[in-house]
């Protein structure tokens, strides 16, 4: 199993990424705020599911990854500590756009909100980035099953993603108009975010860990 602390560390890893715009993000709250609460957390059950999609996959393939070369671990550790940078570029770069400036988007039914929330996720670069690059830093084979511990990764990733997206969902109108009334505090969690992420890629471009 994965240390508490490495567990801890990856928990705020996964926490800055679904506080990250992206795809997802934009969107939940665009659905949310033109067709209802209800149209958003029907919409997140897709995104979810799209969650599972790429977890299994990581799992299989990290499994396999460091069954048949063991030091491979090297290579996507600094793939991870780039992928980190690049989404803190991403939270200050000048013309970087809220996710709380809604699209206009049609109305659709409870199972093509389903289609299109999970559709968003599976297509979304940064899910299949971040779990292919972020999971290896904190997986072992001297901890354990290698396929255990990415699910187990999994599993945490989907949990805070849900919990964060489903406030998200149901309080993205009011959550739209404070950011419309305070500029300012949507641009100073930008480098706030930004900063954090960019120390976590250092630590991780620095962390030594022993493979066995």
């Amino acid at each position: 199993m994965i240390p508490p602390n490495d567990l801890l560390l990856f928990g705020g890893a996964a926490l800055l990424m679904v506080l990250t715009p992206g795809p997802n993000m934009v969107y939940l709250i665009s659905r949310s705020i033109c067709q209802g609460k209800r149209a958003g957390v029907v919409s997140l059950s897709g995104v979810i599911a799209g969650f599972f999609v790429h977890m299994l996959a990581a799992a299989i393939g990290l499994t396999t990854l460091f069954m048949a070369v063991p030091f491979a671990y090297e290579v996507l550790k600094w793939a991870g500590a780039a992928y980190l940078l690049y989404l803190a570029w991403q939270a200050v770069r000048p013309g970087a756009r809220s996710p709380f400036e809604a699209r206009d988007l049609p109305m659709d039914s409870p199972r093509k909100l389903f289609l299109m929330g999970f559709t968003t996720n599976l297509l979304n670069p940064k899910i299949a980035v971040f779990y292919l690059s972020i999971f290896p830093q904190f997986v072992s084979p001297e901890h354990g099953s290698v396929f255990a511990q990415s699910i187990q990764l999994g599993f945490t990733q989907i949990a805070i993603s849900f919990t964060v997206n489903l406030g998200i969902a149901l309080s993205a109108a009011r959550l739209a108009q404070w950011f419309v009334r305070s500029p300012g505090w949507l641009a100073a969690q930008r480098y706030v975010m930004g900063t954090v992420l960019a120390g976590l890629a250092v630590r991780l471009a620095t962390e030594q860990r022993k493979l066995v």
